[in-house]
């Protein structure tokens, strides 16, 4: 048997408390049905929480995760992270402080995982969708969120998967509603994106 666990906030979490399966209504779920014929016997676990910024996921890291001695992790943090830092009425390098800790948050999952796990690891890019001007102040916050996570990963031989592009093409093709709801979340779409996505990188 296999362990694969999710980490991350509510775009991973998607009321799994409220589900049959405890793996939630998005790309958890749906790659979780995706892989129940395959050869192997998959242990699935989504350890998402809504509301949680990267520093939160590190801090529950051996209990969540660790303990459980996946052989795949899957990462999906920081965006709650970047609405701090626009929304804070800090100084502008009181903000990039911000992002460092962040960083340093992510650095720490990523060296506690390399350290502690045989697990194979995935990175999933933050992203957010502007629409007329909200969020258009996120972006210059996401891409530097998205280049430190990239430089994370690279180092400890971890998966980096990017997202925005791939979405943003999908909203091109098919519109902004069909992909996010609100901006920040996914529709069914854009979580079967990240699960096939999910799914290809880990050979699944």
């Amino acid at each position: 048997m296999g362990i694969i666990v999710f980490l991350g906030d509510s775009i991973t979490d998607a009321k799994r408390k409220n589900s049959p399966n405890q793996l939630g209504y998005g790309y958890v779920n749906m790659l979780a049905e995706s892989v129940k014929d395959s050869d192997t016997s998959w242990n699935i676990v989504n350890r998402g929480v809504d509301g949680y910024i990267t520093e939160r996921v590190a801090r529950g890291l051996h209990h969540d995760c660790i303990s459980l001695h996946p052989d795949y992790v899957s990462i999906l943090v920081g965006i709650n992270d970047i609405g701090i830092i626009v929304q804070s009425q800090a100084s502008w390098q009181d903000k990039l402080y911000l992002l460092e800790d962040s960083i340093r948050s992510y650095h720490e999952m990523l060296f506690d995982l390399s350290r502690e796990t045989n697990a194979k690891v995935i990175t999933l890019e933050p992203f957010v969708f502007p629409k007329d001007d909200k969020y258009q102040d996120w972006i210059p916050w996401q891409k530097k969120m998205s280049k430190n996570i990239y430089k994370l990963a690279k180092n400890y031989g971890a998966y980096f998967i990017p997202t925005q592009e791939p979405l943003n093409q999908k909203i091109e093709e098919l519109g902004y509603d069909a992909v996010t709801t609100d901006g920040i979340h996914l529709t069914q779409l854009g979580h079967q994106f990240l699960a096939d996505i999910i799914k290809k990188t880990f050979h699944l």
